[in-house]
């Protein structure tokens, strides 16, 4: 069972990283769809299918209407029309969580219930650090919103403060505590700041 910590009701606004994720969507090239990424095992195209069914789903928890089951990760699932559906689907995201009704009350995504807020919180640490996955398997900049990483960082802080949560983050990758708010995120998300792919 993950427990999630609460979260201050100050509404997060997805939007600035949504369109980043979104223009790293958009430069990756059809023969990087196997190439490695941060999360072992994981490829490109698998990330990319986690992306589509994680947009859809934080969607339908901010619009109080959630489906059965989590996102997949599935390299096999990918949908052929996931340059289109994925950039879509963030801006379908974004409007969902701009309604004041979707900070109301609780929320669901991937079988579990939480307030409102912290789904929120969880659905930009989700499009934020997988965007980072996809940019840096993929060769491109990221540019991560200083206001997005801030809020992220302390619901990533709570979370590894707590007990662990599998499935939510990897062990913690000790990171200093004076780098960058972004490499400090990683890092209690389970990633290596300094990862990049095979040469």
């Amino acid at each position: 069972m993950v427990r999630l910590p609460s979260m201050e009701t100050t509404r997060i606004d997805l939007a600035p990283q949504a369109a980043e994720v979104a223009g790293v969507v958009a430069g990756v090239r059809g023969d990087q769809l196997g190439n490695p990424t941060p999360m072992a095992g994981t490829p490109v195209a698998a990330l990319l299918d986690h992306l589509v069914g994680l947009t859809l789903a934080f969607r339908l928890a901010a619009e109080k209407t959630p489906v059965p089951g989590g996102p997949s990760a599935s390299a096999e699932h990918l949908s052929p029309e996931w340059r289109r559906l994925i950039p879509a689907q963030l801006d379908a995201l974004v409007a969902a969580w701009q309604r004041p009704s979707a900070w109301e009350g609780t929320a669901e995504a991937g079988g579990v219930t939480m307030p409102a807020p912290v789904a929120a919180a969880v659905a930009l640490d989700e499009v934020l650090v997988h965007g980072w996955d996809l940019a840096v398997a993929t060769g491109q900049p990221y540019s991560a919103d200083p206001a997005s990483v801030e809020a992220c960082l302390g619901f990533a802080a709570q979370v590894a403060a707590g007990p662990p949560q599998p499935g939510l983050f990897g062990p913690p990758v000790p990171v200093p505590d004076d780098a960058p708010a972004l490499d400090r995120l990683l890092g209690l998300t389970g990633r290596d700041p300094g990862w990049r792919p095979p040469s």
